[in-house]
């Protein structure tokens, strides 16, 4: 299809995708509390809607007060029994996809639902809302003259009692529309291919040969793939592989201690990179404007928000607050209650609202991935705020971390522990240290006053990861790509511990 008429076919939907767009700009409130009511009424016969009476539920406090707060482990019977094929349960259409998510390191999985509302409504309008924004941004792209070189989970679908279950990004692939594979590499054969070792070099193989536009996947295992494209072919950089490579739409994690690595591979100062904030749940904000990293809260995607102050989280005082409510500035504790039938759900993740008019956030961690044994409230934001700082000092690059704290033990102080593996690592490792915790320290008064004088903690400690070692680490747990990461920061020395262990080892 000719570049005029598909820009043209582009152009018809971006003014109508607009149209609905700006009345949750111009009413988000408003348009939050109508799909609240209508995720009430649709479900009001269910097993859930029946127990706690959604048909007479008329406001969003009787919303509050009668409905609890839950989590996954509070879900999981209910789900266990969809996935067993029993329907109506806590939505009332019949759910056939679960996304299998176990987090980071634990080995019980979990399996989010995944309704046909939900895949159309959220998934699927995402995607097409984070293309949207870009070429609305970007009215010269050539996006269609190529293909989008997408970088999904490495586990395959399975079947169990009439229901499907496998990696989200599996899910998506196998349901998606025929002129979006058409227009996407590598192949869904590839794509879902189950051995992750295996079906990179085979991405590698296929996509090499296309003309690819676009990158669409998470960055840690966006970047283990674009650096064997690099092995493979022998080229300096990835435009003389993929020369009208234009844009990489990424999510999953953090992006700011992998940008410079990428800038490397990707040296154009005009080449866009663009977010998603998404997980196996649902997807919740894109980044809408060029070379701005906050990301603009979707309100109509069949997800109800609410959020918890981190300053009170897990505490007597904990309160949930509506949309209306949050302050700029602050990091809260995201709850949704969606069209895939998770009503209240904490999904573990905390943000920070840049504007309330419209609604801007940044994701600045998980709920679980902080260091706060001390009272220094350290989360991964200010982790890795400090972490890039000290590398540009020092010219370091960093592939992985995590920190935990060194516990008090009689007369001695606490301290935190990390271990960095680099890619090019600093000269000096004492000097990169003292980089690190004077800039930690900037970003937080709270870890700033533990550390003064050492009333509290003493200097961090860092240990010199071998190459591999989170790379390796992962494979032996078998969470290798998707959505699957290494956690941060922790108040256990579980992790650390653990890696330390595999660090001595050969």
């Amino acid at each position: 299809m000719p570049i005029p008429i598909v820009n043209s076919i582009a152009s018809w939907f971006l003014k109508k995708r607009f149209h609905q767009i700006d009345l949750f700009l111009k009413y988000p409130i408003e348009v939050q509390e109508e799909l609240l009511f209508n995720l009430l009424q649709k479900a009001k016969n269910t097993e859930i809607g029946k127990e706690y009476d959604f048909a007479s539920i008329r406001t969003y406090r009787e919303f509050s007060e009668r409905i609890p707060i839950t989590t996954y482990e509070e879900n999981e019977t209910r789900i266990e029994r969809a996935r067993r094929g029993e329907t109506n349960i806590f939505w009332p259409t019949p759910i056939k996809w679960f996304a299998k998510s176990s987090g980071t390191t634990n080995a019980k999985s979990k399996f989010i639902p995944v309704t046909l509302d939900s895949l159309e409504d959220c998934h699927y309008a995402a995607s097409k809302d984070l293309l949207c924004m870009y070429l609305n941004n970007n009215p010269n792209a050539q996006l269609f003259l190529g293909k989008s070189l997408r970088l999904g989970g490495s586990k395959q679908l399975y079947q169990e009692n009439g229901t499907v279950f496998g990696d989200l990004s599996a899910i998506l692939i196998d349901n998606m529309p025929f002129w979006a594979e058409f227009s996407s590499t590598p192949s869904n054969e590839v794509s879902l291919m189950g051995d992750w070792e295996t079906k990179m070099q085979a991405i590698v193989n296929e996509t090499i040969k296309e003309n690819v536009t676009s990158l669409a996947g998470v960055p840690s295992w966006m970047l283990v793939l674009l650096n064997n494209v690099m092995e493979t072919t022998g080229r300096g950089n990835l435009f003389e592989v993929w020369p009208n490579l234009e844009v990489y739409f990424h999510g999953g994690v953090n992006f700011d201690p992998y940008i410079d690595q990428y800038n490397k591979l990707l040296p154009k100062s005009d080449f866009r990179y663009y977010e998603i904030y998404n997980a196996s749940e649902g997807f919740f904000a894109i980044q809408d404007r060029n070379e701005n990293k906050e990301l603009l809260l979707m309100l109509d995607y069949g997800i109800f928000y609410e959020f918890i102050p981190m300053d009170n989280y897990g505490t007597s005082k904990e309160k949930v607050i509506p949309l209306s409510e949050v302050e700029e500035g602050k990091n809260y504790a995201v709850v949704i209650t969606t069209n895939a039938g998770l009503w209240r759900y904490k999904i573990g993740d905390t943000v920070r609202f840049t504007s309330t008019d419209p609604y801007r956030i940044k994701v600045t961690g998980r709920t679980k991935h902080h260091i706060n044994v001390f009272g220094e409230e350290l989360i991964i934001e200010n982790a890795e705020t400090a972490l890039r700082k000290a590398s540009q000092i020092t010219n370091a690059e960093i592939v992985d971390y995590t920190a935990a704290p060194i516990f008090m033990n009689g007369k001695e102080k606490g301290a935190h522990e990390w271990i960095i593996e680099f890619k090019s690592p600093p000269q000096d490792l004492n000097s990169f240290t003292q980089l690190l915790d004077s800039a930690l320290q900037e970003v937080n008064s709270d870890y700033e006053a533990k550390r003064f004088n050492n009333t509290t903690l003493n200097a961090p400690k860092i240990h010199h990861a071998r190459e591999r070692l989170f790379y390796d680490w992962l494979k032996e747990k078998n969470k290798l790509g998707g959505q699957h990461k290494v956690p941060r920061l922790s108040n256990t020395r579980d992790y650390l511990e653990e890696l330390l262990r595999l660090n001595s080892t050969i």
